[in-house]
């Protein structure tokens, strides 16, 4: 039986320094997030330096697992993706991670080996979580050290029906909110997407995701997405193949444009002046979809770029980036 790999990164990549802390990780992230991207890049450069600390390697051979203890407890930031591999499991094997099964996907080049992405809730409280790995007659069990994320805070003023809306207003968002949910919470069977996602467009990160947000003074909440500094007209283009599941104004994120690329994983693009694509559309990665705005609840123009797997939000860079690495892991 194999040892669990510690550090693993793919492409051989040299291990992390034991120095290197998940906060100074996260700080270089968003460093390299604040430069501007010269061209529509694959996301997992953006945040290569964050990578190795959320990517895990579970080496299970032949049909034995890997027996896990409590001390090889893996870290994750709340609001990030773990990532889990398999080189072989047996059949009829299952992941379940806060009562919810996770599905068990074929690697992009590699069918034969599978992997599960674990999404772990912003308000997820720090400490120790179970994942266990249940197969026919046994299960195992990984630890799951949750982090926090030492997001930065900040407070916005926008127009007050955006943070007290009126009864009218409140049943919209209400219902916005519903629909929203129900796409999200609903699983493609099929993957769309072949190759590594890319960047909605090529701009300045004027915002990373979950930054801790004071609205007007009152409204506690924290940013799900990624902000795209762009002026009002930029194209927005889609980060990968996938079918338009939502094209519609709604009231917090004006005109927007959720995009479906199976297997629980989707992407969304909002505060934009135009939709220039429509529901159930079929769509191929760098597509154009609209152009950037300031519809919504807004300060000013910019893309709102966010990311949601099994209809949980998480950091869509660090998702993508976690996605990308699928493509670089060595055969084995």
């Amino acid at each position: 039986m194999k040892r669990l790999l510690n550090n693993w990164t793919p492409g051989g990549a040299k291990p992390l320094p034991a120095t290197l802390t998940l906060g100074s990780l996260r700080q270089r992230a968003h460093a390299q997030q604040s430069r501007a991207l010269k061209s529509p890049i694959v996301i997992s450069r953006l945040v290569r330096g964050l990578r190795p600390a959320v990517t895990m390697l579970l080496t299970l051979s032949a049909l034995l697992f890997l027996l896990v203890s409590p001390a090889s407890a893996r870290d994750v930031v709340k609001g990030q993706t773990a990532l889990i591999s398999f080189a072989k499991i047996p059949p009829n094997s299952s992941v379940v991670f806060e009562n919810k099964t996770i599905p068990l996907l074929a690697f992009p080049n590699h069918p034969d080996k599978k992997f599960v992405l674990v999404p772990v809730a912003y308000r997820t409280a720090p400490g120790d979580e179970m994942l266990f790995i249940r197969y026919p007659g046994g299960e195992k069990k990984v630890t799951l050290r949750i982090e926090n994320g030492h997001y930065h805070s900040e407070t916005i003023t926008v127009a007050p029906a955006k943070v007290t809306p009126n009864p009218k207003q409140k049943k919209r968002t209400q219902a916005e909110y519903a629909e929203a949910m129900k796409i999200y919470n609903s699983v493609t069977p099929r993957r769309y997407w072949h190759a590594p996602f890319i960047a909605p467009m090529s701009s300045p990160i004027t915002s990373p995701f979950g930054t801790a947000r004071l609205y007007n003074g009152s409204l506690k909440s924290f940013h799900s997405g990624t902000d795209f500094k762009a002026a009002p007209g930029t194209e927005v283009i889609a980060a990968n193949d996938g079918v338009v599941a939502l094209a519609k104004n709604r009231y917090y994120a004006g005109n927007s444009v959720i995009v479906d690329h199976g297997e629980g994983l989707y992407t969304c693009y909002y505060h934009l002046s135009r939709i220039d694509v429509k529901r159930g559309q079929k769509i191929k990665r760098g597509q154009h979809l609209g152009l950037s705005g300031a519809t919504g609840r807004v300060t000013g123009p910019h893309l709102h770029f966010a990311a949601m797997l099994y209809g949980v939000q998480v950091d869509p860079l660090q998702l993508i980036a976690q996605v990308n690495s699928l493509f670089e892991q060595p055969d084995r």
